[in-house]
């Protein structure tokens, strides 16, 4: 997570430092949850979301709908008067496209719904949040502890499924449970590699994702959000059937951060990027990678699908995630994490649709 602030007339850098604390071996360590137990969360509060619609993804002259090889869908301002909305940094959506999970860097876990008008989304219904605990089943207080950056479906849905959270500071991805809207105590943690620990406390692992489909189905991929080798080169790691991680690199190009992941059902891969420079403000970016490509040792390049800047209607875009629309088409839902700056800062919701050939355009809006 970057900490910056950014508005029409002003951008501000806010500057964050944490002492970094290893949790040690991750192993496997797993805590028996019953399939029909209720789950042991943690302050667990439900709350209203208000959102305003974004009909033009262009600040001005909003005609504009196709950007690159994505077609803009509509999108959402959020807000909320609980103080606990925001931060959110990792995000995940069932195959309708409605119910959803996000990873919030400060309260926690945030859960809904969201609503259409049409293919438009409209606002979000059912929302609750909730914090995270430790296997024991203790609350997390510290900030090195709940961090939380990103969050992927491992296994089942999001009715009643695994989830892997993605934590900076006290670097780790863990297995937690999610059952009707809510997510229980963790069931273990992934091994991590040696070399994690040399990340920097707030650059860990924003973008965690799996794996659907090809050579390398079911394989956790995860990145820190700037981690570089010595060529300059992102890293990644790929946790392939239970195996030790294996090491593999994305080019940097143009000095922006990772900050998500995640796979269409061909295995390939799409990358959402982000950069903050004080003169320019914010930028973000999103790179597919063919699934050929993807592999232990690779250096992966990948094609630009889209790139914006502050003309555009984006903020600290953080989190990425995939549906299949009414019609079959490829849908791109993105989140931007504010923060916890209601002034300078705002948490938006973006869709798009993915165009290529084979795939179906996107559904009039109305």
């Amino acid at each position: 997570m970057t900490r910056w602030l950014a508005g029409s007339t002003a951008i501000v850098l806010l500057l964050c430092g944490a002492v970094v604390a290893w949790p040690g071996r991750l192993e496997a360590q797993r805590a028996p949850t019953g399939a029909s137990a209720p789950l042991a969360a943690v302050d667990v509060e439900p709350i209203d979301v208000e959102a305003r619609p974004i009909k033009s993804f262009v600040r001005v002259g909003g005609a504009q709908r196709v950007f690159g090889k994505l077609e803009f869908r509509g999108g959402l301002v959020l807000t909320s008067r609980s103080s606990r909305f925001g931060g959110l940094s990792g995000l995940e959506i069932a195959a309708d496209g409605r119910r959803f999970v996000a990873a919030s860097d400060e309260s926690g876990w945030v859960t809904g719904e969201i609503v259409y008008d049409g293919s438009r989304p409209r606002g979000l219904a059912g929302v609750r949040i909730g914090g995270f605990t430790a296997l024991s089943g203790r609350s997390l207080e510290r900030k090195r502890d709940h961090d939380a950056e990103s969050v992927v479906l491992l296994d089942g849905t999001l009715a009643a499924g695994t989830l892997l959270f993605g934590f900076e500071r006290n670097h780790r991805i863990g297995r937690f449970p999610v059952r009707d809207g809510v997510v229980g105590p963790p069931t273990g943690y992934l091994k991590l590699p040696p070399e994690a620990r040399r990340m920097k406390s707030n650059k860990g692992f924003e973008a965690v994702g799996v794996i659907r489909g090809g050579a390398h189905k079911g394989a956790v991929i995860a990145f820190a959000e700037r981690f570089t080798n010595e060529q300059g080169h992102h890293t990644g790691w790929l946790w392939i059937g239970g195996a030790e991680p294996q090491r593999l690199h994305v080019t940097d190009i143009g000095e922006f951060d990772l900050t998500d992941v995640k796979s269409l059902p061909d295995g390939s891969l799409l990358l959402l990027e982000r950069r903050f420079r004080w003169l320019e403000g914010v930028r973000m970016r999103l790179r597919r990678i063919a699934a050929g490509d993807v592999r232990p040792g690779a250096l992966l390049a990948g094609e630009v699908l889209i790139e914006a800047d502050l003309s555009s209607e984006i903020d600290n875009m953080e989190g990425l995630a995939i549906h299949r629309g009414a019609g079959g088409e490829t849908v791109l839902t993105l989140v931007s994490d504010d923060n916890f700056n209601s002034v300078l800062q705002r948490t938006l919701l973006l869709q798009f649709t993915l165009r290529e050939d084979g795939l179906a355009t996107a559904a009039p809006a109305r």
